[in-house]
């Protein structure tokens, strides 16, 4: 979906999308009055502080301050982009995207999609299904032999493909699927007059997606079969570049700190049985730049968790350099004596697992580099110190540096100083002595809102965003706080809570839209012209008041007696103003 979605498109989304429904399917909501309430997914909680507003198509949360509409929540929820989350809630009630509105092949690719999608998720209950059975027996014991107890096979819905050609096809076309459908999910191959299975004799790991859709499978090869692991070719709804394995479950863990991503499929059961949150693989595949923008949206950093021996260190370079590229903060956790996570979790248990240390990047490199020298020798000593000079140049925080030139000085015998001038920089350049930055500007995420008047333009601004108002009754220049002025002017032109909220210019302005529009009880809304006409009145004079304390200040510092008695006379008109106002209130 290139280029801006058009706002009548969007309108359309928001009317057919019931925000209600959409929320109800993340979380418990229990309807009071006009609003829905419930424990906000974005913060811990006992007493229900999130809002949902069917009418305005609006969430808000009263405790942490988030807020916004459907797409807003989509995102947050599911850790996507903005257009991915209108894709989801577009796909959710049958819309065509903008460009395929008058694409008439857009249905008929649609329901191919939910055909492969469906056949994918029987494939997924049949293989599950198999486990359990005579048949599937030699796998199930292949499982438990590799200590996985029936509550994780449960958990990640492993399956079997038992040792029979075409068990599945026939599971499946009994179903109604045609054998063309099934050979484009990838679950059959056909071959002349002949279609058989493509699992056969394997464990099966089911792949699935952020939206828990079943879009292929992993196999691993009882015996001696090869390869060792089969997984589903890229198919319409399946591409092994842009996923991870166990997505599904980290996308319902709040508040991550890590997300631990290993090799391979087993890895990621065996250690979550264990205890450890947050494990996902790649799909066969080493990592893709796809995989590692897929992750960040998980968790503030990554730990590459891969295996000891040296193809797993391998491994981890390259996946290093693919999370610098992507601006992914990422560690490693390095394994000793060869051993993979899973070995290593079954042989030491998770609290040698949990304690790890886990290592920066620059301190990995030292560590492979270490192995290339000899340092016992001088000459080693020295090349070991040069390459890791390299190195630290990159290093950009002065504390960070230090440590590491520590750790050099011990290990090669050379001063602190004649490291920092191998790196070519002095260490005063490097603290920014001689180049100061420019001081950042401070942001805070909640702005602190002390203006006088803020609250009654607030509401204000939450009774014009009702459209119950009379037309013209609110302009724009009745608001004299900057954020709520520019939603005010929307609003008088048209624009609904729903869109405004999703092209909020920054953080501050979404936050005070949805402050704002959640702001009145039921009761507020019943009364909403003479609520509003009482806050005019407040605005007014408020305006006054200011008006009056610059023309007193004014007459303290006036320069001759004219400009006194002028600003004496403003004055008594202002005050009979004022006070006609007073009177009017009551």
């Amino acid at each position: 979906m290139a280029g801006r979605i058009p706002s009548s498109w969007m309108d359309e989304l928001y009317a057919r999308t019931d925000i209600v429904s959409v929320v109800s399917g993340y979380l418990p909501l229990k309807k009071d009055g006009r609003r829905y309430w419930g424990l906000c997914p974005f913060h811990h909680e006992k007493t229900p502080s999130f809002s949902v507003n069917s009418e305005l198509n609006l969430y808000y949360c009263f405790g942490c301050k988030a807020g916004g509409n459907v797409v807003q929540f989509v995102m947050e929820m599911e850790r996507v982009s903005y257009l991915e989350a209108v894709k989801l809630l577009a796909d959710r009630i049958h819309m065509p995207l903008p460009e395929l509105q008058e694409d008439p092949d857009y249905e008929r690719r649609r329901s191919q999609r939910e055909r492969l999608l469906s056949a994918n998720r029987e494939a997924a209950r049949f293989y599950h299904d198999q486990l359990w059975t005579e048949a599937g027996k030699p796998i199930l014991d292949y499982l438990h032999n590799r200590g996985l107890d029936d509550g994780v096979i449960r958990k990640f819905g492993l399956g079997a493909a038992i040792d029979q050609w075409d068990s599945l096809t026939e599971f499946l076309t009994g179903k109604g699927y045609t054998q063309e459908e099934l050979q484009l999910a990838g679950l059959i191959v056909i071959k002349g007059d002949h279609a058989f299975d493509m699992f056969r004799n394997r464990a099966i790991f089911p792949i699935i997606d952020q939206q828990n859709r079943v879009l292929g499978f992993g196999g691993r090869a009882m015996g001696d079969a090869k390869p060792k692991y089969l997984n589903t070719a890229d198919t319409p709804i399946f591409n092994k570049r842009k996923g991870v394995y166990a997505i599904n479950l980290i996308r319902k863990a709040r508040d991550l700190k890590r997300v631990i991503l290993v090799e391979g499929y087993m890895d990621v059961v065996a250690i979550t049985q264990a205890g450890v949150v947050g494990a996902v693989a790649t799909l066969g595949t080493a990592l893709t730049n796809e995989q590692a923008r897929l992750l960040k949206r998980y968790a503030p950093e990554v730990h590459l968790a891969y295996d000891g021996d040296e193809a797993g260190q391998h491994a981890i370079e390259r996946a290093l350099g693919i999370f610098e590229t992507e601006d992914v903060p990422a560690k490693v956790l390095y394994f000793p004596d060869g051993l993979d996570p899973d070995e290593f979790i079954r042989m030491r248990g998770l609290d040698a697992f949990r304690a790890i240390r886990p290592m920066s990047p620059t301190a990995y490199w030292m560590q492979r580099l270490r192995l290339q020298y000899e340092l016992n020798t001088q000459e080693g000593r020295t090349e070991y110190a040069k390459a890791c000079a390299e190195l630290l140049k990159k290093v950009k925080e002065p504390v960070e540096l230090e440590n590491y030139l520590e750790l050099l000085s011990v290990q090669t015998g050379f001063s602190r100083e004649v490291l920092i001038q191998q790196i070519g920089v002095s260490h005063g350049e490097k603290q920014g002595q001689n180049n100061p930055s420019p001081a950042r500007e401070t942001i805070t995420p909640k702005r602190q809102r002390k203006a006088d008047g803020y609250r009654t333009e607030q509401t204000l601004l939450a009774l014009l965003a009702t459209g119950r108002l009379p037309e013209g009754m609110v302009k724009e220049t009745d608001f004299t706080d900057q954020d709520l002025k520019a939603l005010a002017a929307r609003l008088i032109a048209g624009e609904t809570p729903a869109a405004i909220i999703s092209d909020a210019e920054s953080d501050s302005l979404r936050q005070a839209a949805g402050e704002a529009f959640s702001l009145l009880t039921e009761g507020e809304k019943d009364h909403a012209a003479d609520i509003a006409a009482d806050c005019l009145r407040n605005v007014q004079m408020l305006h006054i008041q200011q008006q009056i304390q610059a023309m007193t200040d004014l007459m303290k510092t006036a320069d001759s007696p004219e400009k006194r008695a002028q600003a004496l006379s403003e004055v008594t008109v202002l005050s009979k103003e004022l006070a006609q106002l007073k009177q009017q209130g009551r």
